[in-house]
């Protein structure tokens, strides 16, 4: 059941986990991000208003997506419905511009509808998926005006464009992102400074299906460390687990095209994250849920 309690969710889309195992949560349609601590229910809001309420202010968010946490427990938003991407250091009750005006634009210093993140530790850097401008951007913490990195040369399903990028993965040991290209239902890999993608999972013409080498929709892709791959394969209702090198996928957790409430089931599942275990945390979007499964 969706709420706004303290140990509710409305639509949460994406997840992320401290050095502590603490849980966060973009609570979308609350308009906030929740922490659990490891093993609790009830989380406590630290960004946006615990209330629900969305605004324009840097004390608020609207429709958060993507999140990130690095290891001083400052926490990345995409602020998806104010086109920004902002930072809320530990504890603060406001958040600070990091990325986009909070006007959508196409220029450098601009974002529509950023969705996903994802950080380089190394170089303390933050790439953003620019949903709606089909591309992929670069943000150091020095400046406000981003590097296109993927993409940027329209939408569309040939392999110098993007079509509705969704979530990022980046993978150090290849420095390259894997990229969840949504509208062509499928995840390819940008080696960075690269002028086109290679596929690593779904069908290299966009076309979406059912079986083991199509994705439908797709949301979030994840890498374990010796480079197997998970697919949130959304429309399909199912996580997709890829061998390293494989393009044909094995159904791990849910059942193709099945809806449902049960532990077994999904509802539209949004994002993926592995702990230090390898244990799966899934984010069940319309079942308002985060569930929990052991390593596979």
């Amino acid at each position: 059941m969706s709420g706004n309690t303290s140990n509710q969710l409305n639509e949460p889309w994406d997840l992320a986990l401290d050095w502590s195992n603490a849980l966060y949560v973009t609570d979308q349609k609350n308009n906030r991000v929740q922490k659990f601590l490891m093993g609790m229910s009830t989380g406590t809001t630290v960004a946006g208003q615990a209330n629900a309420t969305g605004g324009l202010t840097l004390n608020y968010l609207r429709g958060p997506l993507g999140i990130v946490v690095d290891e001083y427990s400052n926490i990345y938003v995409a602020d998806r419905n104010n086109d920004r991407v902002v930072v809320w250091s530990d504890g603060a009750l406001s958040g600070s511009l990091f990325a986009g005006t909070g006007t959508a634009g196409i220029s450098m210093n601009q974002l529509s509808e950023p969705y996903g993140l994802a950080r380089d530790s190394s170089s303390d850097t933050i790439y953003v998926a620019d949903f709606k401008n089909h591309r992929i951007m670069r943000y150091s913490q020095s400046n406000s005006s981003g590097t296109l990195v993927a993409g940027g040369n329209g939408n569309g399903t040939n392999q110098t464009q993007l079509l509705l990028p969704n979530a990022i993965y980046f993978d150090s040991l290849s420095n390259s992102l894997l990229i969840v290209n949504t509208g062509a239902h499928n995840i390819v890999r940008w080696v960075l400074g690269a002028s086109n993608w290679t596929l690593a999972a779904g069908n290299i013409n966009g076309t979406a299906g059912t079986s083991s080498t199509h994705l439908k929709s797709p949301t979030d892709v994840t890498l374990d460390p010796m480079g197997n791959m998970y697919v949130v394969d959304r429309n399909n209702q199912r996580i997709q687990f890829f061998p390293v090198g494989e393009t044909n996928g094995t159904t791990i957790l849910g059942t193709t095209g099945i809806t449902g409430s049960n532990s077994t089931l999904f509802d539209t599942p949004s994002s993926i994250i592995l702990d230090n275990q390898l244990n799966l945390y899934v984010v069940d979007r319309y079942n308002h849920r985060i569930q929990k499964f052991l390593r596979y």
